[in-house]
């Protein structure tokens, strides 16, 4: 499935819930769900700053020229919102990582229904998973 294919969908299951109580409780699903990350990698250097809580992202390319990510957090709701991110753009061309246009962020209403806090870490998960992309496809050229 693509980036496109694959933001559809959440858009799609999200439809389903009634309220944002609803949503929290699939986000927070998803986030037990996540496969973690090597605790070799749950270091400074594979924090993502600009998070409330810790969270911990690490991205590897593989030989057939995607992106593999693996993360953890210290808090539920993190977690999830980190694993709902990993579903979208996990196992993609970095290419397509780099350019995305994650619309399904808005199209849910996850931005105004989170904490300004978590909004923000929220945006730097997506910042560095979309810097990943772009250095791993740096490294094609």
């Amino acid at each position: 499935m693509t980036i496109a294919e694959k933001q559809q969908e959440v858009i799609e299951e999200f439809a389903l819930f009634e309220d944002w109580m609803q949503k929290y409780e699939h986000i927070i699903e998803l986030g037990k769900e996540l496969p973690l990350i090597d605790p070799a990698h749950k270091n400074d250097e594979h924090i993502i700053k600009g998070c409330q809580s810790r969270v911990w992202l690490n991205a590897e390319k593989t030989d057939e020229g995607k992106v593999h990510f693996t993360a953890d957090s210290d808090a539920i709701i993190t977690k999830g919102m980190i694993a709902l991110m990993i579903r979208v753009l996990d196992d993609q061309p970095a290419k397509d990582i780099a350019e995305a246009e994650l619309h399904f962020v808005k199209d849910i209403g996850l931005h105004e229904h989170l904490s300004p806090t978590r909004s923000n870490g929220l945006v730097s998960m997506i910042k560095q998973m979309k810097f990943y992309g772009l250095a791993f496809h740096g490294t094609e050229a």
